[in-house]
């Protein structure tokens, strides 16, 4: 077997050009994270390490093999002596700037991705952390490990696997390739289907880092120089095609993914040592970079985030520079004075001591996950101003519990406690037979807290039902199938109840101008960007038939329907941003101006509007309650009235409690007239 191995592997000197691939790979990522649109591909440089450290990792084993000397103890301490100094370094210091930056339940996504990465699942934490409610995927310092979690459950599973070479080294390149072509086939259907599963997660990736096996295990180039050069270009030039030509709305990885792949495996077998490729990726400063790109990987993004954190908006080309600068400085320290001595110096030829370091690193970030998951994010951390402004994170309505509301995921009430009417009580609970009802879905929840005060001062009974993401649209075709479908039994129990009961008024209440846009507001984040247009996408026909059809009916049963428009959207995290300009110094007048919050709910109201002008339904508009004729407002009269970016805190729904009286005292004269 040695003879065979000796055959296909006669190149293992030092390679200065895969040095300089790794140059390219590690700029366009920088570049794209620190915002140059030039480089809108960029993160295809991603892609390209990950066909590298397959080549790598294959060459490594198979020389080992070659000499005799492959053990599994000696391949996993050059991985930690290699991946762990540098990526705990990074850690610990990432630590101690979240610490002053990140507000709790930031600090709590931090500690999570703390744990995630240490332990190499941040490709599961993050893919599973890519929903309704999570905090924007820029604002996360640890994002960028996802990368190394895969390639690192790849070094764990990869070794065992190969050594089937020494049972089966005659059909190793098929089996290699069916894996690889299994994984590319599954990468296609995910960017369709399931794409947050085909970004993130191995099985849907391993194909990009056996294509660099195939490469290791593939015999030697004889192309001669020319031919050398020209494999060379044209691997070259489908990587930068990709980096220059791709952007952010490509399906990736899939079939895009090939092209930078197949490029870097093209670049890589040519081994071009000469000409004016030779001359690009050999030259002592493609060397350098390559040589510094894993510290260089490593930093670059905490850099930008907090740079984001602590100016309180997006990089402008200055920072974005000053970024991309100290990114390079920090990954020439790391790469001196962590990476050069954990590789070459006296520490590591002591398996005890790498063994011994790496347990306590680990051991000691998956603790510091557990403390502050378990005391909150510290919330003690912050200044007093800014913890109080904050606390309107946990102000949450009682209506939102399980009790009274079904959440996104159809956990908490059911259809069948709905039909027999085991729902919340709003109001005065021992007012008799409840008259009213609010229905709808996580914006009918926050506003409650408003109906129940004014119902419970005037002496009213009514009830709640609702469920997250379900407008009051009975078989409506407001959003994707799956939404709409979850929604079907949900809203047919309501109107089941409804013609039971033969509720008076009925509350509709929903967060109107997503489904008339089909999208949430743009510029979700820390902070907002009164420069991206709010979506004037026009999907309102379905929801002004379903509004006409619910209501036709609802006036038929006998019950008058009160439409309630929705409160403005903030565009970020009420709490969290307050908190953060208070702790900074920064004013609190972060809303966004009337005219923006206007140009995003224009549509929403005037199909609401229209659909009261035509059946006779009753409206409330919180609009005047919340804005005033410049500015909307996230607090008033100090308290803080969101308690994220688009739902109500309890206190500030029951700010708003004298919006609904006039309704509700028309409720009650109706019901004084029945009773003479």
């Amino acid at each position: 077997m040695g003879t065979r191995l000796a055959v296909i592997h006669r190149d293992f000197e030092y390679r200065p050009d895969l040095d300089g691939l790794r140059a390219v790979a590690i700029l366009p990522v920088l570049l794209f994270h620190a915002g140059f649109s030039s480089f809108s591909g960029g993160f295809v440089g991603v892609d390209v390490f990950f066909v590298l450290s397959g080549f790598f990792m294959a060459r490594i084993i198979l020389t080992d093999l070659e000499r005799g000397s492959f053990s599994f103890w000696s391949f996993y301490l050059r991985r930690m002596r290699r991946i762990f100094p540098a990526l705990f370094s990074m850690i610990a210091v990432s630590a101690v700037a979240s610490w002053f930056l990140l507000m709790p339940q930031e600090f709590r996504y931090f500690g999570d991705s703390v744990q995630a990465a240490v332990l190499f699942t941040s490709n599961i934490l993050f893919r599973s952390e890519s929903g309704y409610f999570d905090l924007s995927s820029e604002m996360k310092p640890l994002l960028h490990t996802w990368s190394l979690s895969v390639e690192e459950q790849f070094y764990l599973i990869f070794p065992a696997v190969f050594l089937a070479f020494k049972f089966a080294h005659r059909h190793i390149r098929a089996i290699v390739l069916a894996v690889a072509l299994l994984s590319f086939g599954a990468s296609t259907w995910g960017i369709v289907h399931s794409p947050e599963k085909a970004f993130y997660l191995l099985h849907f990736r391993v194909w990009e880092l056996l294509i660099g096996v195939l490469v290791a295990i593939a015999p030697a180039s004889t192309y001669g120089p020319r031919g050398s050069q020209a494999m060379a270009a044209l691997g070259l030039l489908a990587v930068l095609l990709a980096v220059f030509v791709y952007s952010p709305d490509t399906p990736f990885p899939g079939i895009y993914a090939a092209v930078p792949c197949l490029g870097t495996a093209l670049v890589i077998h040519a081994h071009c040592r000469g000409g004016a490729i030779g001359r690009l990726l050999g030259n002592p400063v493609s060397v350098f970079i390559g040589r510094i790109s894993y510290s260089l990987y490593l930093w670059h993004w905490p850099i930008i985030v907090f740079l984001r954190y602590g100016l309180g908006h997006e990089l402008t080309t200055g920072w974005a520079l000053t970024a991309v600068a100290m990114s390079f400085a920090l990954a020439y320290i790391s790469w001196r004075f962590v990476e050069q001595p954990a590789r070459y110096g006296v520490l590591a030829s002591s398996r005890i001591a790498i063994i011994g370091v790496s347990s306590a690193a680990i051991s000691s970030a998956v603790a510091f996950g557990f403390i502050v998951n378990d005391l909150e994010g510290i919330p003690q951390r912050l200044p007093e101003k800014a913890r109080t402004l904050y606390q309107a994170t946990y102000d949450e309505s009682p209506f939102s519990s399980k009790r009274c509301f079904t959440d996104s995921n159809g956990e908490g009430l059911t259809p069948v406690q709905i039909r027999r009417g085991e729902i919340c009580r709003v109001g005065v609970e021992t007012a008799g037979e409840p008259r009213f009802l609010v229905w709808g879905d996580s914006h009918a929840a926050a506003i409650a807290p408003a109906i129940d005060l004014a119902a419970r001062q005037m002496g009213i009974s009514g009830m709640f039902v609702g469920r997250g993401s379900c407008p009051p649209l009975p078989n409506t075709d407001f959003g994707p199938p799956g939404a709409v479908k979850r929604c079907i039994d949900h809203n047919s129990a309501v109107m089941s109840l409804i013609e039971k009961r033969k509720f008076a008024f009925v509350f509709m209440v929903g967060y109107w101008p997503k489904y008339v846009h089909r999208d949430e507001l743009p510029g979700q984040g820390i902070f907002f960007d009164p420069r991206v247009v709010p979506s004037r996408t026009d999907w309102s026909t379905p929801v002004r038939k379903g509004l006409d059809a619910t209501l036709t009916k609802l006036a038929r049963q006998g019950s008058k329907a009160v439409l309630v428009m929705d409160v403005p959207e903030m565009g970020y995290d009420v709490p969290e941003a307050l908190a953060r300009a208070a702790a900074s110094g920064r004013s609190l007048d972060i809303a966004p101006s009337v005219e923006y919050t206007n140009k995003r709910q224009a549509l929403a109201r005037r199909v609401l509007a229209d659909a009261a002008r035509s059946s006779g339904a009753l409206v409330v508009d919180p609009m005047s309650a919340i804005c005033d004729a410049s500015r909307c407002h996230a607090m008033r009269e100090g308290t803080v009235l969101y308690k994220d970016g688009d739902h109500l805190s309890a206190k500030g729904a029951e700010s708003l409690s004298a919006l609904f009286r006039p309704v509700l005292s028309m409720m009650r004269e109706s019901v004084q007239a029945a009773s003479r």
